[in-house]
């Protein structure tokens, strides 16, 4: 033991047996020039905007009037160009994906008062606002035919009352849920 601690204090000072320990190394590759201290970093003049595809050419004149006559027309029949076009040249109308199911987060402003007003609801929730103690179990297999729920899914879904069932239906679809629930001594609404 005394001679491993002996060991460690004349290693650990290198004065004490007379031999110094190499303080720095440096390394360089064989072809390595240092650079003038005097001069100065090269500056890269770099572009404003980074563009993939090089540099485009001006619009033709012809493109440039189309611009201003769009430009100058009322926004009432700015909104009609788009649809217009989209006839003239034959491309399909956008589908709207169906986020049923899907988490979507929170909702952002909706559109005003008047316009909700205009435009007519055409689909539906189903909404489950309560049931009879003794016809759950009729509920869970009700709720199991319109949808694709397992018997555990079902099951927690009535707990949890009141739920909505089923998003984005139609009013005939609605009325025929409500009407299914309604046999089986459950109380469903239509939002």
């Amino acid at each position: 033991m005394k001679v491993a601690s002996l060991y460690r204090i004349l290693r650990a000072s290198p004065t004490l047996c007379g031999k110094t320990n190499l303080l720095q190394y440096r390394f360089f590759q064989h072809d390595f020039v240092p650079r003038d201290p005097k001069t100065k970093p090269k500056r890269y003049k770099y572009p404003a905007v980074y563009d993939p595809y090089g540099p485009r050419p001006p619009p033709s004149d012809k493109i440039v009037q189309l611009a201003e006559k769009i430009a100058s027309l009322p926004p009432e029949e700015r909104m009609q160009i788009g649809p217009a076009l989209r006839d003239k040249v034959m491309h399909p109308k956008l589908q709207p994906i169906s986020v049923e199911g899907m988490d979507i987060g929170t909702p952002s402003a909706g559109p005003s008062k008047a316009e909700e007003k205009k435009a007519e609801k055409t689909t539906f929730d189903v909404k489950l606002e309560k049931f009879d103690a003794g016809a759950k179990l009729k509920v869970i297999k009700e709720i199991r035919s319109f949808t694709d729920l397992g018997l555990k899914e079902a099951k927690d879904l009535v707990e949890k009352v009141p739920v909505i069932l089923k998003q984005q239906v139609t009013k005939d679809e609605a009325n025929s849920i409500i009407e299914k629930i309604k046999a089986v001594g459950g109380v469903a609404v239509m939002e």
